[in-house]
């Protein structure tokens, strides 16, 4: 009998811990400012490129207005602040930003010793090779005493070495700071190559490339990139909030829900999408939000599928596959825990 009444009491207390999420210093912060601050590139088509008019567009955009739509009920509660590699993880330490959603690799030490907390991944990426055609190269190993364009404060930097040692290769690089200035480089011909993220040669050579046709991308992909959002050491339930946001748009296009259906799903029988767009209220406490979080994400950002195709698949002008981006059910890798 003890036990029984003890066990009683063990679960009690279960439901009222996860029943009420606890707010912390950041998400205090964040609300009181009334916007969310998101670290994002300095211009990546694609990912995060800003149009002249100032608005901002892209796959890691979007990852910090589906936040800012379930913390605030209104994904336009966003300023973007545009840093560089070298000065984002500073950005996100020093409280200059809230949020950093700028194609950052998700590695263990940055993981621990930077003291982040990655909260997903976005885009799954590798790194690959942009050369001028005329070079007449076809692989990345003909490379051999190459002049190569990089990043500083990279991984990108850091597998260029690992890889050119292991394969017994020299190569001289060209190291600039920021973006523009490493595509300006290259177009001008001041390296034999450019490398990044296949997922940033796509869209260098689109938006950028005098020529787009004149370049091609080696078939080697010699790294893993997951790249994803990162929040400060600190505030579980801001990161909790950050994860669940974009698993909520994983979800969403897992059970059909988009941004052109999603009033009419409300209506629908199933029990999983009645917890997810809060027809069926608890996920929403939980998560310390308002139970339409998910509905505000979907509604007004759209669900992953959506947010891919518009900016960096078959909708956009990069035209890139899905490939390992697809859904688990489709054979690729994202894969989201269940809301429930």
């Amino acid at each position: 009998m003890f036990k029984k009444v003890m066990a009683g009491v063990f679960a009690a207390g279960l439901v009222g811990a996860a029943g009420t999420a606890y707010a912390g210093k950041d998400l205090d912060a964040i609300k009181a400012r009334g916007q969310l601050l998101c670290g994002v590139s300095t211009g990546v088509a694609g990912f995060a490129s800003a149009d002249s008019q100032g608005k901002w567009t892209g796959i890691d955009v979007d990852v910090c207005r589906a936040v800012a739509a379930a913390i605030f009920g209104d994904a336009d509660k966003v300023k973007f602040i545009p840093t560089t590699a070298q000065q984002r993880f500073t950005a996100l330490q020093s409280g200059e930003v809230d949020l950093l959603v700028r194609t950052t690799t998700y590695t263990l030490t940055r993981d621990t010793a930077l003291g982040f907390d990655f909260t997903g991944v976005n885009y799954y990426d590798g790194q690959g090779f942009m050369v001028n055609k005329k070079l007449g190269v076809k692989s990345a190993k003909e490379l051999n005493g190459a002049t190569v364009c990089v990043q500083p404060g990279t991984t990108t930097e850091l597998n260029l070495a690992d890889y050119f040692r292991a394969n017994k290769m020299t190569f001289k690089p060209v190291v600039i700071e920021k973006i523009e200035e490493v595509r300006a480089a290259f177009f001008a011909g001041r390296c034999d190559v450019f490398t990044t993220d296949a997922s940033g040669l796509y869209a260098t050579r689109v938006a950028n490339a005098p020529t787009p046709d004149d370049y091609i991308i080696l078939p080697e992909i010699i790294s893993k990139e997951p790249l994803g959002p990162v929040v400060r050491h600190g505030d579980n339930q801001f990161a909790d909030i950050v994860r669940w946001a974009f698993f909520a748009m994983l979800e969403a296009e897992e059970y059909g829900i988009t941004s052109k259906n999603v009033d009419e799903m409300l209506k629908s029988d199933n029990p999983a999408i009645k917890r997810i767009l809060g027809v069926t209220p608890g996920m929403g406490k939980a998560l310390g939000v308002d139970e339409k979080w998910v509905y505000n994400i979907i509604k007004q950002v759209g669900n992953y599928g959506e947010v891919f195709d518009r900016t960096v698949g078959m909708g956009s002008p990069l035209k890139i596959a899905r490939g390992q981006n697809a859904l688990w059910t489709q054979g690729g890798l994202q894969y989201a825990p269940p809301i429930r």
